[in-house]
């Protein structure tokens, strides 16, 4: 009997879920477990109900920013623009708030707005002007950074984030689980929607593995493509918001520790940096992993150096191992 029929009938006897689950995926999950089953080792307190729910809510920001990278992944294209986006929601949602009760009221839509145009501004580089997106984004990063230090004068526009942002990162709408813990299902479950159910999501699919092919199927891709990085700006001011809450305050530079391990999540994840294949179940995986890597290291007292370097080699291994499958463009 040869080795591939004793294989298929493996397989055949496999759980469905089991056959149909992505390998990257259930890498992902079972590097989860086998962090809270080391960290369990080095503290029982890794396994409590109060830390696992703290992770998740620490998550969250991670994950609302990563949501947009991940779409813009799926079409094979990069956000390096993360790191200012995120700062300048914050700043700008702070700023807002201080121009009274209606400013407080419009501070949160304001500071996604910002985002929501400078995602604009990278989608039309990269979807009319043809401008590569690793180029693009970087460029409209060091913009909005030194817009942010003009505005600021190098410091925050507002001591502290209005009650309305605390609450919306760090309250308790649903007994028990944590605002931005709702919040980014919400966006999650959003997300899978639009992925699966909507024309969108299947053209950004179709992009993704030939941008040519989408295009004369009749697929407007210059504007799948402005709205996806128009969705990543928008999700990452919205992440920022949320980290204003969070720490009570808008800083310089409180998006740079998120680039890294947005893009790392999503790739851990199984999406694919050539695009065109990845799954929302495993961007979740990849945050979830990260969070726990970076809580890890934190009790390791590892310094952000040696953090930077452990993502840098995340990504490469996971380029290695599910990153190079001949792209058709």
């Amino acid at each position: 009997m040869s080795d591939t029929t004793t294989g298929g009938r493996i397989a055949s006897r496999m759980p469905a879920f089991l056959r149909r689950a992505d390998p990257a995926v259930a890498t992902a999950f079972a590097c989860i477990v086998l962090l809270l089953f080391l960290g369990g080792l080095y503290s029982p307190n890794f396994l409590s109900p109060e830390y696992i729910l703290q992770q998740f809510k620490v998550a969250s920001f991670l994950g609302v920013i990563a949501t947009g990278m991940m779409l813009v992944v799926l079409l094979g294209q990069i956000d390096l623009s993360v790191p200012w986006v995120v700062a300048m929601g914050a700043m700008m949602a702070c700023a807002a708030a201080a121009y009274g009760p209606a400013g407080a009221a419009l501070a949160i839509p304001f500071g996604v707005l910002c985002g929501v145009l400078i995602g604009v501004v990278n989608g039309i580089g990269v979807a009319y002007l043809r401008i590569p997106s690793m180029i693009v984004t970087l460029a409209t990063n060091a913009v909005v950074q030194g817009l942010m230090v003009v505005y600021t004068g190098g410091f925050s526009p507002q001591d502290s984030a209005p009650a309305t942002i605390r609450y919306l990162a760090t309250g308790f709408a649903v007994p028990g689980v944590p605002n931005a813990v709702v919040i980014w299902a919400l966006i999650g479950a959003a997300t899978v929607f639009a992925l699966t159910r909507t024309s969108f999501g299947r053209a950004v699919y179709a992009i993704g593995n030939r941008e040519r092919a989408a295009y004369l199927s009749g697929i407007d891709t210059r504007r799948v493509v402005m709205i996806a990085f128009a969705l990543s700006g928008g999700l990452s001011a919205f992440g920022g918001v949320l980290l204003a809450g969070y720490a009570s305050k808008a800083a310089q530079a409180m998006g740079d520790a998120y680039l890294l391990p947005a893009i790392a999540a999503v790739v851990l994840g199984g999406t694919s940096i050539l695009g065109g294949r990845g799954s929302y179940l495993g961007t979740v995986a990849g945050v979830i992993l990260i969070t726990l890597l970076q809580s890890i290291l934190s009790v390791m007292q590892m310094p952000e150096a040696g953090r930077q370097i452990i993502y840098g080699v995340v990504i490469v291994a996971m380029l290695l191992l599910y990153g190079r499958a001949p792209a058709n463009r």
